[in-house]
């Protein structure tokens, strides 16, 4: 069924949620219906869990993870406004902020079954984290990180709100796989190193999907692969998080086959105007009526918000169902 975006039937909490949300009213409204976004959210998301049985991912720390409140979400649970405050999930969460989570969102056991690999390629070697079954995994997640980044943030058990260890247990209790590469950029040669990693790991886990998630300039790779052969028979979803767009996307044969593509993003994001980011995703629904495609804004959240905040659990099982 196409979108309708002016005529769309919209469940909102508090108004009228396409204005920008400040001050204490935000806040007022979130703790007042709290309980009813999650009511809410529980019945948009019931045909995706119902489909997902089978094959979900078991909770991992839950209660903790996931979202603070709904704020607005669109009738087909599509498109979400997610409640921010960053007193509440940076200051609240850390004991340190933005360097050291407090110890109940994290689990460092898992590091039992993470080691530090090299690959090496007909295109380089490639340097990465492993975390999980190697051989035979149901799944496999990869996370390629942004500017300025490494392999060595996507396996960080402390920062982004203990948001990494948390994929890391998800993967190794669900007999999942997930990796962490370094890359030389965000262009072809990245995407081939990329490309031969996954394929290594494919073959070695011949039934599994793979889900690769694309932080800030990371993006350019998961644009890149949803054009790789190789990549998108196995693909079971992409993830920008704090990324930015790419219409060459319609072209490529992930859009094609429809792979699930999730979207989250900051209100506040000052490097990928959230506007932006928003007019692509629905152009995704306009061009292809009924695409698994979601959008997650963070309300009054910045550029690494995303990665710090999506429920990888709930994202991933709706990918599975979707796909």
């Amino acid at each position: 069924m196409k979108m309708d975006w002016k005529r769309t039937m919209r469940f909102s909490l508090i108004g009228d949620a396409t204005k920008p949300l400040r001050g204490g009213n935000r806040h007022a409204y979130s703790r007042r219906y709290r309980a009813a976004a999650w009511a809410l959210l529980f019945l948009l998301l019931a045909p995706f869990a119902q489909e997902a049985s089978a094959q979900a991912l078991k909770p991992f720390k839950d209660e903790l993870f996931r979202y603070p409140g709904l704020l607005f979400a669109e009738e087909d649970g599509s498109y979400a406004i997610v409640d921010y405050d960053k007193m509440r999930d940076i200051h609240a969460r850390d004991q340190v902020p933005e360097r050291r989570v407090k110890g109940e969102y994290i689990r460092t056991g898992v590091r039992r079954v993470q080691n530090d690999l090299v690959l090496r390629t007909d295109a380089g070697d490639v340097r990465y984290f492993a975390v999980g079954k190697s051989n035979g995994a149901r799944f496999i997640v990869l996370y390629l990180h942004g500017k300025g980044g490494s392999r060595r943030q996507g396996v960080d058990d402390f920062t982004f709100g203990g948001n990494f260890n948390r994929i890391k247990n998800l993967a190794a209790e669900n007999g999942g796989l997930y990796l962490s590469p370094d890359f030389p950029d965000f262009g072809q040669a990245g995407t081939t190193q990329v490309s031969a990693l996954i394929s290594h790991y494919a073959a070695m886990s011949p039934g599994a999907k793979v889900y690769v998630a694309c932080g800030s300039m990371g993006g350019g790779l998961c644009w890149l692969l949803a054009n790789d052969p190789a990549v998108v028979s196995r693909l079971g979803g992409l993830l920008l998080l704090g990324s930015y767009w790419d219409e060459s996307f319609f072209s490529s044969a992930a859009f094609r086959q429809k792979v699930p593509i999730y979207f989250g993003h900051g209100s506040a994001d000052t490097v990928f105007p959230v506007e932006k980011q928003e007019a692509f995703f629905r152009q995704i629904l306009s061009k292809s009526p009924g695409y698994p495609a979601r959008f997650v804004r963070f309300e009054t959240g910045s550029h690494g918000t995303p990665i710090r905040m999506t429920d990888w659990r709930e994202t991933l099982n709706w990918m599975m169902a979707a796909r």
